[in-house]
């Protein structure tokens, strides 16, 4: 049983026994100024509801995250090509918001929040501006790690995505304004958990494919990237890192990575200095979908030799309709299992005409055997335009047309003539020369590429290992 120090309870008796005298000397000489006090303490207790305490908890440790940029800047006329000086550069700034998940200063944002910056400055909830560092940075889940060094940091509570519940509050905390407004507290939307493990594909004006996301319809802007999706209970359940909206503000579609996802990524970088996504050397395609568009598991159209899906007997034309106890119903669905799949993570998978479950356990991304591309030169690819989608039927309003590809390059890495990509990693991919600009910013570097396609009217992913 809990002990109170006698000293405490003395000393609680005592404040109770003087607030009792004070009430009753001022109902003794106004009684309509006690009945007054009375309501007043009623309507402000009715006032402190589950949202307000819930972000209480929490709003101390959401910051504002600000960003300077240095880039290039590209002539965009002949005129500009002969005044601009070579290697011209031009400096602008961003902002976002982050979340501090414990009293060592690790702040948690999305990868696009600080892409390409150059400098970072973190804003708490006080107002203290605060250098941050970059741990690490992982665009294909859009999280990022930074450091902040500081005395007394507030540190959110932490939940989990895991067992949400289709209507429960739901609290977005974030700094939609940034340093537009003086004060740099955080601000507050309530809505509810729409759905759960939502997988989003980009239109033309959208930033990339989110996969396993928690939906919600507290209002999420621009400014509340990186910042916290909050439960009742005043604990951080995600990421807030995107909306689907035609006129640039919320229109109650708002996404959040699981915070899950988020803590096993910042997890990573603290302990090993990267991700360690696994590997199970399985590639999907779709299923045919019904009369109604509907379709139901994912085909397996590659196994990889020796790879565990390998030593499971595993085999192309198999069936797969849940992974991990998640109904598969196309390939976002299967990739969004991967996100979250560490080495050595089983994964349980229910296969078609199989009675029992199929067990698997991931492996580390073969980077010695995968597939390197170190050139392009055997591929050529031309930008979707309207002309070319009306042509071709394509979903995608933009992207980079695989219009010709060797045979060899085909075998190597699974891509073929008539495939459109449309992301690699976390960067948009809207035009050939997009995609050019993307391989040449690789140069000198090497690592996993993780490629999104469409490939007749359907979603696919592939992964690359490139060394430039």
């Amino acid at each position: 049983m809990l002990q109170v120090p006698r000293s405490s309870v003395t000393r609680g008796a005592h404040r109770l026994l003087f607030t009792a005298l004070a009430t009753f000397v001022a109902s003794a000489c106004d009684p309509g100024a006690a009945s007054s006090q009375a309501a007043s303490q009623s309507i402000n207790e009715d006032r402190t509801t589950a949202i307000v305490r819930a972000t209480a908890r929490v709003a101390p440790a959401v910051v504002s995250v600000n960003v300077l940029r240095t880039q290039r800047v590209r002539p965009r006329t002949m005129w500009e090509s002969m005044i601009l000086p070579p290697g011209a550069q031009q400096r602008s700034a961003g902002f976002g918001s982050g979340v501090i998940v414990n009293d060592e200063g690790i702040v948690i944002t999305n990868d696009h929040v600080i892409t390409g910056a150059s400098q970072i400055k973190v804003t708490l909830a006080g107002g203290r501006d605060l250098d941050a560092v970059i741990i690490g940075t992982d665009p294909v889940a859009d999280i990022a790690v930074l450091r902040i060094i500081g005395e007394d940091l507030p540190v959110a509570p932490l939940g989990t995505a895991d067992g949400l519940m289709i209507g429960e509050w739901a609290i977005a905390i974030g700094n939609p304004l940034g340093n537009y407004v003086a004060d740099s507290k955080p601000t507050v939307t309530a809505g509810v958990i729409s759905a759960v493990d939502r997988n989003i594909a980009p239109s033309s004006d959208d930033e990339g494919f989110y996969f396993g996301m928690i939906q919600t319809d507290a209002a999420i802007n621009p400014g509340n990237s990186g910042g916290a999706l909050v439960n009742a209970d005043g604990e951080v359940i995600g990421i807030n890192a995107s909306i689907i909206s035609r006129s640039g503000g919320s229109e109650g579609l708002g996404f959040a990575i699981p915070i899950d996802r988020a803590l096993q990524i910042a997890d990573d970088f603290l302990e090993y200095g990267e991700i360690r996504r696994a590997w199970v050397g399985i590639d999907v395609e779709p299923v045919e979908a019904d009369a109604w568009g509907r379709s139901r598991g994912v085909r397996i159209s590659r196994v990889a030799e020796g790879s565990p899906a390998d030593d499971a007997t595993l085999e192309p034309g198999d069936m797969l309709l849940r992974a991990n106890g998640r109904p598969l119903s196309g390939p976002l669905d299967w990739e969004g299992v991967l996100l979250d799949l560490r080495a050595g993570d089983d994964l349980d998978l229910n296969v078609q005409g199989q009675s029992r479950t199929v067990q698997l356990e991931a492996e580390p991304f073969p980077s010695t055997t995968a597939s390197r591309v170190t050139l392009f030169r055997d591929i050529q690819l031309i930008s979707v335009s309207a002309q070319i989608q009306g042509e071709l039927r394509l979903s995608s309003e933009s992207g980079a047309l695989i219009a010709d590809i060797s045979a060899e390059l085909t075998s190597r890495t699974r891509l073929q003539a008539g495939d459109v990509i449309i992301q690699m990693n976390r960067a948009r991919i809207r035009s050939a020369d997009d995609a050019a600009a993307f391989f040449d910013a690789l140069t000198g570097q090497e690592g996993r590429i993780v490629l999104y396609l469409e490939r007749d009217n359907n979603y696919y992913t592939t992964s690359l290992y490139w060394r430039g």
